[in-house]
């Protein structure tokens, strides 16, 4: 890969991921602070983003796959990302504020697929190559963390301001993406019917057994996935964590490690060990929110926070190059759209509506009983782990990984 690809693909993926950081670690917190919104209004206002996910294939099957550059669909929808997310930054109360931000994660979801998209595109062995990409969007994560922390907005109480923030970050992206490398669709062309607007092409990857596993761990794993985001922010803040979004960028720190470090797991372990790392590190992760405290087992909150690490590259990462290998370039786009789906849509909704129910259900005088709290996800995923240990046994891609 040439240089100034590398370098023009590398910001793409820190404007993707610092736009979305900005607002969305805070926005529990926000929403119960600022809006006087109720845990299951929390629960319904992350649930946009599995709406966006479910909508994203949509646009992915009939615009990136089928007839338009993968880079300019994400240019149009960054710049009317930009333009909604505006109006969110100015409503006052929960029901004016739903449905700009429920139209916004319809037009921003389907471009976490797209970025994938273009980037493995331009690769040659996106086993080495895309880790070292995907990196930068994980320091986009880290910088939007600090940034928060810096600006200590959430003592202030000023947590409106960073919708203000990702708005301007997202015109910036939408321009910038229209100078991307060409990613032209993979099957242009063909008769316009259902199944090519909507991407069902890709549904033929689930003929596969190993990967319709996987495809349904991946759906599963993101119930207890969804307790992280929604209520990982309000938990800090509630049990006292001073600058708790900055300190949860620690997170992001420890998935830049092990981003760099990928090729070599994969090297070592293959596709299906490093997903059962992966899913296991979120069993581990709530048992230590459960018992951590900030006085004398603070060390088992930072713990938790810095095993984000192992639990989002082990498995999404792993995923998402697991599915790229499966689909070609025919389908490729609207692969990415379908596993983005099943995780960021349909898994993580069921987890956020769960979420808010169980927070809802341990609220106690002056806050949340968060030890019952967390030990729901930590059994849920523990399950999912043990299962998808005993189904999967896709011998063929490991193989391939450890030719490499």
């Amino acid at each position: 890969m040439k240089l100034t690809t590398r370098v023009q693909l590398s910001v793409m993926m820190f404007l993707q991921f610092f736009v979305w950081g900005l607002w969305f670690v805070t926005l529990g917190t926000y929403l119960l602070k600022n809006l006087q919104a109720k845990d299951t209004e929390v629960g319904l206002a992350f649930g946009t983003q599995s709406w966006g996910a479910i909508i994203a294939p949509f646009f992915i099957g009939l615009i990136a796959d089928k007839y338009f550059s993968a880079q300019r669909v994400l240019g149009v929808l960054h710049l009317l990302g930009a333009a909604v997310m505006w109006y969110v930054s100015k409503q006052t109360n929960f029901a004016a504020f739903y449905p700009f931000l429920f139209l916004y994660m319809a037009l921003y979801m389907p471009t976490l697929g797209l970025v994938n998209a273009v980037a493995l595109k331009q690769m040659t062995n996106p086993e080495k190559q895309f880790s070292l990409i995907r990196v930068w969007g994980t320091i986009g994560w880290i910088a939007a963390g600090i940034l928060l922390g810096y600006l200590d907005l959430e003592k202030q109480g000023t947590l409106g301001t960073t919708f203000t923030m990702s708005a301007i970050c997202s015109a910036v992206l939408g321009l910038y993406s229209f100078f991307l490398p060409n990613t032209p669709p993979g099957a242009a062309g063909g008769k316009v019917t259902l199944g090519s607007i909507i991407g069902l092409d890709s549904l033929k990857l689930l003929k596969d057994k190993n990967y319709l596993v996987f495809f349904i761990a991946s759906m599963l794993i993101c119930i207890p996935l969804a307790f992280y985001y929604q209520q990982t922010n309000v938990f800090l803040n509630e049990i006292g964590v001073q600058k708790a979004a900055s300190k949860m960028s620690l997170g992001q720190m420890s998935e830049t490690i092990f981003l760099f470090l990928m090729p070599l797991f994969f090297l070592r372990f293959g596709i299906k060990q490093m997903l059962l790392i992966g899913m296991l590190a979120w069993v581990i992760r709530y048992v230590c929110f459960a018992y951590g405290n900030t006085n004398d087992s603070s060390y088992l909150l930072y713990t938790g926070i810095i095993l984000h690490g192992i639990c989002y590259d082990f498995f999404f990462v792993t995923g998402q190059i697991y599915t790229d290998k499966k689909a070609g370039d025919a389908i490729r786009s609207s692969a990415q759209g379908m596993i983005t789906l099943a995780t960021y849509g349909v898994g993580m909704m069921i987890g956020f509506w769960l979420a808010g129910l169980v927070a809802q259900h341990y609220v106690v005088p002056g806050g949340h009983n968060w030890q019952q709290i967390w030990l729901i996800p930590a059994g849920i995923a523990a399950v999912i782990t043990l299962l998808f240990l005993v189904v999967f046994n896709d011998k063929k891609v490991v193989v391939a990984n450890a030719n490499h």
